[in-house]
Formats: C-alpha cells, structure tokens, sequence
C-alpha cells in the first residue's frame, strides 16, 4: 500500500508539471469544463420549465439537480483519472510498449490505472460539488443520508472504473477500441437525469443492465432519504460484482497477450 501511494505520488507529480507547463492549456479547460456545466444545467432547468410542471418522476427541481451534479462530478472522475489511463492502453498495446509495462516490478493493471491524470480538467470535480452542495443546501439532508450517499457514490466510481477497463481490456484482442468507449460516454449521458424520469424498460436498462442510474440517481435518492433496500444493497453488489471480474478480464488477457512484435 505505501509503495503505491509512494508511486501515485510520483505520477501525480510529473503530470501536474507536464501538464501545467502550458497556462493557456488551463484556461481552455476551465471554459470547456463551464461549457459542460451549462449544457448540464440548462437541459435540467428545460426540463422543469414547462408549464404546470411541479415535478418530474417524483423529484422537484433541487432534487434533479443533486442528480446532475453526481453527474458532473462523474464526468470530472472520468475526465481527470479514468480516460487519460484507459485511452493509453490500446497505443501502448499497439506501439509495443505494453512489454515494458508488464515487466515492470508493480502490478500492471496498478500502473495501467494510474500512471496518467488530466490535471486541465480538475474544475469539473469542483463545478459537480459545487451544484450538490447547492442543491443539498435547501433540502433537508441528515448526517445519515451523507453517510450513504458517500457510500454509494463510491460503489459507483467502482463501477465507472470497471466499465472503462474492461472496455479498454478488450483492446488486447481487437486494438482498436475507441468507438465502445465512445457508446459508453452516449449512454452515461441519460445518467444527468433522474432515472424516474424515463419510460420503465428505459429505467431498467439504465439500472441494471447499463448501471448509470446507481452511480448518479443512487447516492441522489440516499441524501434525499427516498433510496429504497433493495437498490441500497445491489449498488455496492454490483461493483464488487464488476470490480472483480474486470480483475478476472485483466489477468485473461495479459495472459493472452504476446507483444507487438511477435
């Protein structure tokens, strides 16, 4: 453990030098990441804005917007930890370079998952905090609910990160996999909205087959105190579930794998 907070320490350390080196860099991230927020915001304010509308699949308007700041927030996690890492993986298996990792004296899928950041779009994590702190600051939210909710939201970046590496796994077999991770970003889309909002096959879709609504509805419903047992149980289950057979796809293809060059 202290070996790989030593080495993330290291890697954290080298991007934000890399990365910082160009200000200009930083200030596109900055408006890119405003942009987002909205294009967030104004299809949740839309979609509130019609006439008679109290409320839409049972949530009001400060409740909708706990939802779109996990989903900012996501996207910031995503954005700044998961893409750069997971987009490096198909080029380092078709450059040949992926040799040199799996000789290294750390596990791979470690160094594969963390070696790289985005520091550029760090205000994405800011901007998603920033609109939960807003919304839960008119709802009526117990120390409780936090708790859960916290909880929860972990179990979902879980299950973010599962879906992206066993995406980017498959890479060892087709190489090319840009267009998968590309439905995935189509998908997690739907998740900015309450997943009560959409058609009931929809919401079982996007719960159980494609899990968004547990990574941004889920902890939403826990700090509002409305999240059911049932989906307060199969959060946690199904990252465990994902977590370890995305370990499971790891070790299948590097056992796989014969290099570049062979």
């Amino acid at each position: 453990m202290k070996r790989g907070l030593r080495l993330m320490r290291i890697f954290v350390g080298a991007t934000i030098s890399a990365q910082l080196e160009y200000r200009a860099n930083f200030l596109g991230a900055v408006l890119a990441s405003l942009g987002e927020a909205g294009v967030a915001l104004l299809g949740i304010t839309l979609l509130f804005s019609q006439p008679g509308t109290q409320g839409v699949g049972g949530w009001t308007y400060r409740e909708a917007l706990l939802v779109t700041g996990f989903f900012m927030l996501t996207e910031g996690f995503i954005s700044v930890f998961v893409q750069p890492n997971m987009s490096k993986i198909a080029e380092t298996i078709r450059t040949g370079n992926m040799d040199f990792t799996l000789l290294k004296p750390i596990d791979a899928q470690f160094n594969v998952s963390t070696r790289h950041l985005n520091v550029l779009r760090f205000p994405d994590l800011l901007i998603g905090l920033g609109l939960i702190l807003y919304a839960a600051a008119a709802l009526p939210v117990t120390f409780g609910g936090v708790f859960l909710a916290a909880t929860l939201y972990a179990s979902g970046l879980v299950i973010v990160y599962s879906i992206w590496l066993g995406l980017s796994t498959t890479a060892f077999w087709f190489v090319k996999t840009q267009n998968v991770s590309e439905l995935f970003n189509g998908v997690f889309g739907a998740a900015r909205f309450p997943v009560t909002a959409f058609p009931v096959p929809v919401r079982f879709v996007l719960t159980f087959v494609v899990p968004v609504a547990l990574i941004t509805t889920v902890p939403a419903q826990a700090l509002t105190g409305q999240l059911g047992l049932t989906l307060a149980l199969v959060s946690p289950l199904v990252a465990l579930g994902l977590a370890g057979l995305t370990r499971l796809l790891w070790r299948k293809a590097v056992a796989s794998y014969t290099s570049a060059s062979s």
